[in-house]
């Protein structure tokens, strides 16, 4: 089942590596097809090594439903962000090392270009430390991600949330892109500039308007 949205998982897997996200088998990507069917990729494989039978359908218990992989050690974790943030879909967890390095000395990344604001609605929490492939790094997630598209994990890495793949896919590549111009304006020792809270309104707002509909493609 699903054969169509285990290749789009796959394919958003693999850009994770191809934007410096992840290394080896790092990371995961999970969507949610209804309320008691989640496709997870599975644990500890290369996703160029894989194929989109690889990815696993469980269900909200986290019981495999279809598949012979063994799932995600993060799949309780994951589940617990489902359960506890109904209008997320679509959840992909990495190991970017810039936005997890400034996790480790801020407490939250500023939103600073108006590609992060448009693609992770505003400033990013650092939560507090969460075992990983445990449930306590869900809930650390849930209590830190607000009506954000993303989240540090201290010590760990990013959950990135959104309606579909895609959404969550800009969130955790532009927080990226963020955290490198932080990197940067921080080593220079000088007070760093952030976006007024009107203007990440105004670039969430374009950023809604941004891209092709349907109807314009066709």
């Amino acid at each position: 089942m699903f054969e169509k949205e285990k290749e789009m998982v796959l394919e958003a897997a693999k850009k994770l590596d191809r934007y410096g996200l992840i290394a080896l088998s790092g990371g995961n990507v999970s969507w949610r097809m209804s309320q008691d069917e989640i496709l997870v990729t599975p644990s500890g494989m290369i996703y160029d090594d894989m194929v989109p039978e690889d990815v696993l359908v469980v269900d909200s218990a986290g019981t495999v439903v279809e598949g012979k992989r063994k799932v995600s050690v993060d799949t309780e974790a994951l589940l617990y962000i489902f359960q506890h943030k109904p209008e997320v879909h679509a959840i992909i967890h990495t190991h970017q090392p810039y936005a997890t390095g400034l996790g480790l000395v801020m407490d939250e990344i500023p939103c600073n270009l108006s590609t992060m604001a448009n693609a992770t609605e505003g400033p990013v929490a650092v939560a507090a430390y969460g075992d990983p492939g445990s449930l306590s790094m869900g809930v650390e997630a849930v209590r830190s991600l607000g009506d954000r598209l993303a989240v540090v994990l201290k010590h760990h890495g990013v959950i990135a949330v959104g309606r579909d793949l895609k959404q969550a896919l800009y969130s955790c590549i532009y927080l990226e892109e963020a955290a490198k111009t932080v990197a940067v304006a921080m080593s220079t020792g000088r007070p760093m500039a952030t976006m007024t809270e009107a203007q990440i309104k105004e670039a969430v707002a374009v950023f809604h308007r941004y891209g092709q509909t349907p109807e314009a493609t066709q």
